[in-house]
């Protein structure tokens, strides 16, 4: 018998949930609470949880940031993210903190059932659109031509990545900053970004 935890702040799925696998021979739901605060509060008088469903947008702290703190504090249950958010920062950000899976909110409750017992089986679980941006993020990527950058905006890439302000680039390559912000505003558009840091991080990647 799997023993489950449930943090969700929406009554109506929490409550569903709840009552879906107090139903279920394979899995007892032991706890079903609606913030991290609660979980805390409530935990310690429980008999141990295997695996917890953990939502993201949680009154206080939230559940992405709540999960190195559980595997801190019991490494051995199993996350579970389930969520509306399908943004890849949303996904690696769960998975690098230590979830072992990440399922959407319109996932059937059968769907759940049957990936609660995968895990708990040692296995994985993700809902197929996640999986699949997981693939995609890790795929050899190809640069268009119109991605592809200059000599001059490679060596402003060199100089953001090894911490440059732009007057410090500006002069080791003498320049104005107008010419710097100039580049790195065709930096941006070729590289599909907004920010620095993540022109550094596709540069860190091997991305440019």
């Amino acid at each position: 018998m799997l023993d489950l935890a449930i943090i969700e702040d929406d009554r109506f799925i929490r409550e569903s949930i709840q009552e879906y696998f107090n139903g279920s021979e394979n899995i007892r739901c032991q706890l079903a609470l609606e913030s991290i605060e609660d979980f805390w509060a409530k935990m310690p008088f429980k008999t141990p949880i295997d695996t917890l469903l953990l939502d993201i947008n949680l009154p206080g702290m939230s559940g992405l940031d709540a999960i190195r703190m559980i595997k801190e504090k019991l490494p051995d249950l199993e996350i579970i993210m389930l969520t509306i958010h399908d943004k890849p920062d949303y996904i690696f950000k769960a998975l690098c903190s230590g979830a072992i899976g990440y399922l959407l909110k319109d996932t059937p409750l059968d769907k759940i059932e049957e990936a609660l017992l995968t895990i708990h089986r040692g296995g994985s679980a993700m809902s197929p659109s996640i999986a699949r941006k997981v693939v995609e993020y890790f795929s050899p990527k190809e640069k268009s031509p119109d991605s592809t950058l200059t000599t001059r905006e490679q060596q402003i890439v060199e100089g953001l990545v090894a911490g440059l302000s732009y007057k410090l680039i500006a002069d080791r390559y003498s320049m104005s900053i107008e010419t710097v912000r100039f580049h790195i505003k065709n930096i941006y558009k070729k590289l599909h970004v907004n920010s620095k840091s993540e022109v550094v991080s596709k540069a860190l990647k091997g991305e440019i």
